[in-house]
């Protein structure tokens, strides 16, 4: 285990610091947004170009990882980070912004392709999983400290935006400066959406959904701290204990979902973030602490949920199919998260702040509902599907499946259905 660890450390360090720098951009930016005087619509606006960029970079990162190989592509997508953080602090335009920002995701999502393929490479199936859960563990305490330096400068100056583009530049070192080989160039994936909405419904839907929620929460979440009142010390440690709850519950929702119908699994994690909605809507001005409690059961549902919706539509996919079904779960998700903010962001502009929590709790009704529905609709049991075992992630590096979907040829996913199985559940 010692070795294996060894092996990946400067792939670790390149993460821990990345996603530092990540975490204390999608922290600065909406702060200064509102210094500036825009309008939640407009810092919305935004952010679907962080989306965008990501979802694009989905596409097309791996053709130039095909041509000039890793390091070069993690080398000129480090430098693009910096950039386009340091054009915000530099040029203070909501227009200029959404070009930034989609800059920002181009890159954040090609670096974590870079890295994880490299990753995978390096582990074995005996260390595969602790390695990856120690990944995980990274990106979280990464963003989780990157979100505690805001308190440290002002975000009306260009300071911290300056302070994130050195962050990003560092998060290149470790790795260029790694003696381990470069691991082989990706294939690109394929993916047919339609075809895998026809082979899985409520995973697509549920996918959906799960990235417009994330996608609210990470573009809006900090004009919501602001507009209550609380300092940035203080938003910090609830943009933190979202994180944490994800955290927490990601194990024993993945242990419920092997051993059930994941679909139960969906109706019962959508009525549980109807209700910690709720209690937002009726809490928030109860004082921080119990604004960080709620936030972290709100936070348990809302992140778990894209890992369940992946789980159950590779269950009802062939072994040759998982990376095609990864890639066309994550291309839709990332469509998810475009919708989020444009969705959420005018009616917070209409009726405040809470509002935020009361769509959230919408989508949340909307996945239980469709889950049940579809329940309803095909009354057999995807237990009669051999499952394929739940994998934890976290939404803040949704790299993980595409870096996987990426780094091996698949074939499109088929649309015929097969004996014995329970297609369109």
């Amino acid at each position: 285990m010692s070795s294996g660890f060894l092996s990946v450390l400067p792939l670790m360090l390149s993460v821990f610091l990345m996603m530092t720098g990540f975490g204390l951009a999608g922290y600065v930016i909406p702060v200064r947004s509102l210094a500036e005087g825009w309008s939640t619509l407009t810092i919305s606006v935004i952010a679907t170009g962080y989306t965008l960029g990501f979802t694009l970079s989905c596409i097309i990162t791996p053709i130039f990882v095909r041509r000039v190989g890793h390091i070069r592509v993690f080398s000129a997508l480090v430098t693009l980070l910096s950039i386009a953080i340091l054009l915000c602090g530099l040029v203070v335009d909501w227009r200029a912004w959404i070009f930034f920002r989609a800059t920002l995701g181009f890159a954040m999502s090609g670096s974590y392709l870079v890295i994880e393929s490299w990753l995978n490479e390096r582990v074995t199936n005996e260390n595969r999983g602790m390695l990856f859960s120690l990944y995980l563990i990274t990106t979280m305490i990464g963003t989780v400290a990157g979100q505690y330096l805001v308190p440290l400068g002002d975000p009306k100056t260009s300071a911290l935006f300056m302070l994130c583009g050195i962050i990003f530049s560092l998060a290149l070192l470790p790795t260029a400066l790694s003696t381990s080989p470069s691991p082989a160039p990706p294939s690109r994936a394929n993916f047919n959406l339609p075809a895998l909405f026809r082979r899985s419904p409520v995973a697509v839907v549920g996918s959906l959904l799960a990235g417009a929620m994330a996608g609210a929460w990470f573009n809006l979440g900090g004009v919501f701290t602001q507009k209550i009142g609380l300092t940035t010390a203080q938003g910090a440690t609830l943009l933190a204990s979202l994180l944490i709850g994800s955290a927490i519950s990601q194990i024993p929702i993945g242990r419920a979902s092997d051993r059930i119908d994941r679909r139960k699994v969906m109706v019962a994690c959508g009525a549980l973030g109807v209700l910690s909605c709720l209690a937002m809507l009726a809490f928030s001005s109860a004082g921080a602490p119990t604004v960080y409690v709620l936030g972290a059961c709100v936070g348990a549902m809302v992140f778990p949920i894209y890992a369940l919706n992946v789980a159950h539509a590779n269950d009802l996919a062939d072994p040759d199919d998982y990376v095609s079904v990864s890639s066309g779960m994550m291309i839709t998700y990332g469509l998810g998260t475009v919708s989020g903010p444009l969705m959420v962001g005018p009616v917070m502009d209409r009726f405040g702040p809470n509002a935020l929590f009361f769509m959230l709790g919408l989508y949340f009704l909307a996945y239980a509902g469709y889950a049940g529905w579809r329940i309803l609709r095909r009354r057999e049991e995807v237990g009669l599907v051999s499952k394929t075992e739940f994998q934890a992630n976290t939404v803040p590096t949704p790299g993980l499946d595409v870096a996987t979907a990426m780094s091996q040829p698949a074939p499109v996913l088929e649309t015929s259905e097969e004996p014995g199985r329970s297609p369109g559940v």
